[in-house]
């Protein structure tokens, strides 16, 4: 199944594929694109269950990667974010002539089984708001967020909130698809070494996705082709340390 995609820059440049996380969208990823990366090519997808996509079942690992290959053509510099960054390395492993070099932005690559039966069972909680303030302060309370600033958010309620029948407000992707995400995350991911391209880590100082254990298998799989950026703030390292992040991938791409 082709993804819907979100485009900017020249088609004719070098190509950068992102990858967001669970209940986001390729969206998420313009102020990069259209700020520091305007030199090249940026597609950026929504994945199956989430945004304009598709949000027809099955929602496995091996069916996000088969739409993603099905969507992108040609080699690429590949930016995943949370779970984005678990399945650039699931398509490192499975079509690595693919991957020219990886961007993990605070990835979820693995989670006990426990915690990702957890988060899957949170899903199952209808969430809906009825405004779009409301929406934005449930987000910066709940949603880990230690430095994102408010118009960022505003930005993100504009594209990515829906007005139901019903006057309630929802995010535009199903809550069934991410709790399937969450239980993906539960399963084994490839070996570490199958990501053996240039691969920038950028990690938030005060997330806990990324553990010390996972920094050090990275660091032991890939030696030098491997290089660990600690940004302030939180897992949403794009909205909380944009600066610092941008910086980290202009001068990744530019060696």
């Amino acid at each position: 199944m082709r993804l819907h995609t979100h485009e900017w820059g020249d088609p004719g440049a070098a190509l950068v594929v992102c990858l967001h996380g669970v209940s986001g969208h390729g969206g998420r990823f313009r102020k990069l694109a259209e700020e520091r990366l305007a030199d090249r090519f940026v597609v950026a997808l929504d994945l199956r269950g989430h945004g304009r996509s598709t949000w027809d079942e099955p929602w496995d690992l091996g069916t996000h990667v088969a739409d993603v290959l099905e969507t992108v053509e040609g080699p690429a510099v590949w930016i995943g974010h949370s779970f984005g960054g678990r399945l650039v390395m699931e398509i490192s492993a499975k079509q690595p002539e693919l991957v020219q070099r990886a961007v993990l932005l605070d990835p979820a690559i693995f989670a006990p089984p426990q915690i990702a039966r957890e988060l899957a069972e949170e899903e199952s909680v209808e969430r809906s708001f009825g405004s779009v303030d409301e929406a934005i302060d449930a987000r910066e309370i709940a949603g880990g967020l230690v430095s994102t600033p408010r118009t960022f958010l505003e930005e993100e309620m504009s594209v990515h909130l829906v007005a139901s029948e019903d006057g309630r407000f929802r995010y535009r992707y199903s809550q069934p698809s991410v709790a399937a995400d969450y239980l993906e995350i539960g399963t084994p991911p490839p070996p570490y070494e199958a990501l053996r391209v240039p691969t920038l880590l950028v990690v938030g100082a005060h997330s806990k996705i990324v553990s010390a254990g996972e920094a050090e298998l990275y660091r032991h799989a890939l030696g030098e082709l491997l290089r660990v950026v600690v940004v302030p703030g939180g897992h949403s390292v794009l909205w909380d340390a944009f600066d610092e992040t941008a910086d980290a991938i202009q001068t990744f791409l530019a060696d």
